[in-house]
């Protein structure tokens, strides 16, 4: 995956969710251990430790999607390798962090 992405497409929290509302797919590229202390709860989980193995087989490449992590450095990664492959992809500018900052919807264990 790169390690400096150039010009990676950012959206702030609620854009992002207006655009999953409208239809785009939304993936969370955090490990299991940090899904199970907070998550959105219809974000797609494919961990960056088995993204690479599992991404074809989960994503439409004509789909928008929005990658999330905990602070927008992984999702950053992801989204500038997903747009080199082609996939329209976007960064959640902030990651989990700003998503629960902003009062967007987050399930807790």
């Amino acid at each position: 995956m790169t390690d400096t992405p150039t010009e990676i497409p950012e959206l702030d929290p609620s854009e992002a969710r207006r655009r999953v509302d409208a239809g785009a797919a939304f993936v969370d590229v955090r490990e299991p251990d940090e899904l199970r202390a907070v998550r959105v709860p219809d974000a797609a989980s494919l961990p960056l430790s088995t993204f690479l193995d599992a991404w074809e087989a989960t994503l439409d490449p004509k789909r928008e999607v929005m990658v999330l992590c905990r602070s927008g450095a992984r999702s950053g990664r992801v989204t500038a390798f997903l747009r080199e492959q082609g996939v329209p992809a976007v960064n959640v500018r902030g990651g989990i962090l700003a998503w629960e900052r902003d009062g967007l919807t987050v399930d807790k264990d």
